[in-house]
């Protein structure tokens, strides 16, 4: 499958880990298409690892479902979601196991293929764990990739090895739909920051067809779940999807959609970040020269711009932006008109620079525009 924009929604790992089951999927597709991520474009609802039974079936060698977590089989899990408007993804892994000790489809590619056809799959994330050391990483998502485009559906492929074995400068060849370019994500301050900053040099990488996945997102868990750490504070989430967003990286939340408070809800929904996120032009941020912070920028279609000020520090800084880093000299009598991407107001026009406050673990985002003066 070739996705013309960062692929949106639900991955189960963050929260639930192994504690998924039927009931659970459906109540989380209630969920999306009730409050509004569905149509905020939230369309993938993918269930990750420990999904099925320890063994694969000793007469057709397929994988198969946990009969105690899912007891009416795949294919009705399935068609729920579908039933919801939804798209339906699924797991599985390069090696001869998963990373959480399942059957990987190492040698069953073709096969394992078909099945998750059969199912009704939309997406599957394929992990990188148990793999035969001897077996290129390359070959090995060719592998799954050359099943999946002759399984007769459509299903976009997630390649999950971590950022391994240089995967940015060959992945794109397997017909790969997205990459996991990092670690494990960790519901923390430093977990995202660390992970975002690893990628700000490899976003290049990133464009329609494959893109760069910096894992799914903790934004809004509150240190529950499977990924626990520190916990972040609501602003801690707020600048995490941001840079998400500004990234222009996939969108897989990772809380509790069935329990998403209104705050995260706003916030994940914001068709001013999603705006940025989703950019037709998916188009790389840079970085430019500043003070206080970290300064991002991307090029947005339509000659919009999307400009972020980052606070990491422990202090609050103000942040200087001098426009002459992108290209807008002070000789020209031209500004930057702004649009506060998290609230949607109009902050006026900037000639030289931009100086603002920003708290720590916070930032400022907007879109902004070329206008005469």
């Amino acid at each position: 499958m070739f996705p013309k924009k960062p692929p949106m929604g639900f991955n189960t790992w963050n929260t639930f880990g192994e504690n998924i089951n039927d009931e659970m999927i459906r109540q989380t597709a209630d969920a999306m298409a009730d409050t509004g991520l569905l149509k905020a474009g939230y369309e993938y609802l993918v269930i990750d690892d420990c999904w099925s039974e320890r063994k694969r079936d000793a007469v057709t060698g397929k994988i198969i479902p946990d009969k105690n977590k899912f007891p009416n089989g795949m294919k009705a899990v399935s068609d729920y979601v579908h039933s919801k408007g939804l798209k339906f993804g699924m797991y599985s892994c390069a090696g001869v196991l998963t990373c959480a000790g399942y059957p990987g489809s190492f040698d069953h590619e073709f096969l394992d293929a078909e099945t998750f056809a059969e199912y009704g799959a939309d997406f599957l994330k394929y992990d990188y764990c148990f793999r035969p050391h001897d077996v290129n990483g390359t070959i090995l998502y060719r592998r799954i990739s050359m099943a999946l485009q002759n399984c007769g559906r459509d299903i976009l492929l997630s390649a999950c090895n971590w950022g391994a074995d240089n995967v940015h400068d060959w992945i794109r060849s397997t017909g790969s739909g997205m990459y996991r370019s990092t670690g494990d994500i960790n519901d923390s301050f430093t977990s995202f920051r660390d992970i975002f900053l690893s990628q700000v040099n490899n976003f290049k990488y990133s464009a329609p067809g494959c893109f760069n996945d910096i894992d799914m997102l903790t934004v809004g868990m509150h240190n529950k779940g499977n990924v626990a750490s520190a916990g972040c504070t609501d602003t801690e989430y707020r600048l995490e999807f941001a840079l998400w967003c500004m990234a222009g990286a996939p969108l897989m939340l990772g809380c509790d959609v069935r329990s998403i408070d209104d705050t995260t809800l706003k916030l994940v929904t914001n068709p001013y970040l999603l705006r940025i996120d989703q950019d037709e032009e998916c188009r790389p941020l840079f970085q430019v020269k500043g003070e206080g912070g970290n300064i991002y920028v991307r090029i947005l279609s339509g000659g919009e711009l999307a400009i972020m000020l980052v606070n990491f520090s422990e202090h609050k800084w103000p942040v200087f932006f001098p426009f002459e880093h992108i290209g807008l000299p002070t000789s020209v009598k031209k500004g930057l008109a702004l649009t506060n991407a998290f609230t949607g107001e109009n902050e006026g026009v900037e000639k030289e620079y931009i100086r603002k406050p920003v708290e720590p673990h916070d930032c400022a985002i907007y879109i902004a525009k070329v206008v005469d003066l």
